[in-house]
């Protein structure tokens, strides 16, 4: 297949391409090598991949660190670096972080905008294939509030301490805006793509009304970047998601990712959101990593049939594709997202 950013795009805007696209948020180092057939080692290594995949897009970040000062960020220093260079996972900081109090927000050491790197987003033009676009991805900014101060101390302040909490969402969510007008401005970049986890399984991390205070906001700034570009914006978060779609939707977001599983049927989505929200993904990472290849080809086959029928789908996995899952499983998601989606 020959990449078609435009096809993809006119997905994102709801509209019934040629073919079904895929579309992933994260892949594993480990997967990427497997399927190119050699280490990443450079940012064509990275386009090589994407293409051959695949996809009609690279998807691009800045480079960023949102921690110069090195400081630890979890409950337990548990973290060890595994032989392939990967870091063991651990626990999100649950009970107390490292920024408690306004003292200790005056005293952390935060990045600045001119701190970060676009330079692959600037050179990346000249190594892609004909048709293959670009997405600018970053996000998290409700996810570092909370990860900073511990998700514990984060849900007492805002009863007991409402004046931290806007001091770390307005520096937080500044150096991320700054982030979205680059991809908005930039002509390297075809489609923006917003990823921030605001819900479990079984419902959202905290209420709406919190959300609509400290969150929404945010994204709808995003969303304005968006529009004002005419470049599709996709939002990631995993969860049940049903109670703020309409905010979601509001803030001028076009595609949802990743429909979890185990939170939403994606027949149900589509059928109450599918005029307003393009669908993204829907392929349980469970099955991808402990299914078979014939199981991972009917669900991909159920899901194009079940919310691409009038266009506005884009085959993926219900989270990301780590390391864990099985490479011929994510090989048979991609070949069966070619046949069905034709």
């Amino acid at each position: 297949m020959n990449p078609n950013i435009e096809q993809f795009k006119l997905t994102l805007k709801r509209g019934k391409a040629g073919y079904v696209p895929i579309a992933e948020l994260g892949i594993h180092p480990i997967m990427i090598e497997r399927l190119l057939g050699r280490p990443v080692k450079s940012l064509k290594d990275d386009v090589d991949f994407w293409h051959k995949a695949g996809y009609d897009y690279i998807k691009l970040q800045p480079i960023a660190d949102f921690n110069p000062g090195k400081l630890f960020l979890q409950d337990n220093e548990n973290s060890t670096l595994d032989d392939d260079g990967t870091v063991s996972r651990n626990w999100a900081t649950e009970g107390k972080g490292i920024i408690t109090s306004l003292d200790d927000f005056e005293n952390y050491i935060f990045p600045n905008k001119e701190d970060f790197d676009y330079s692959n987003f600037e050179k990346v033009r000249e190594l892609l294939p004909e048709g293959m676009g670009v997405i600018g991805q970053h996000g998290d900014i409700f996810t570092m509030v909370w990860e900073l101060m511990g998700f514990e101390q984060f849900s007492y302040a805002i009863f007991d301490n409402p004046k931290l909490l806007d001091a770390l969402f307005d520096k937080i969510g500044n150096l991320v805006l700054s982030m979205f007008e680059y991809f908005a401005e930039s002509d390297a970049v075809d489609v923006i793509w917003y990823s921030d986890d605001i819900a479990y399984a079984t419902g959202l991390m905290i209420s709406p009304a919190v959300l609509r205070t400290y969150f929404f906001p945010w994204l709808k700034k995003i969303g304005d970047m968006a529009k004002s570009s005419n470049k599709p914006l996709i939002y990631h978060t995993d969860g049940l998601l049903f109670d703020v779609m309409d905010d979601i939707i509001d803030c001028g977001v076009d595609a949802l990712h990743p429909i979890e599983p185990q939170a939403m049927a994606i027949a149900e989505v589509k059928q109450r959101y599918g005029n307003r929200l393009c669908l993204i993904g829907h392929v349980d990472v469970d099955l991808l990593a402990r299914g078979s290849t014939e199981q991972v080809r009917e669900q991909v086959r159920k899901n194009i049939e079940e919310a691409a029928y009038n266009g506005g789908y884009c085959v993926g996995s219900g989270n990301s594709i780590p390391d864990y899952v099985k490479y011929e499983n994510y090989i048979a998601m991609l070949e069966a997202a070619k046949e069905f989606g034709r």
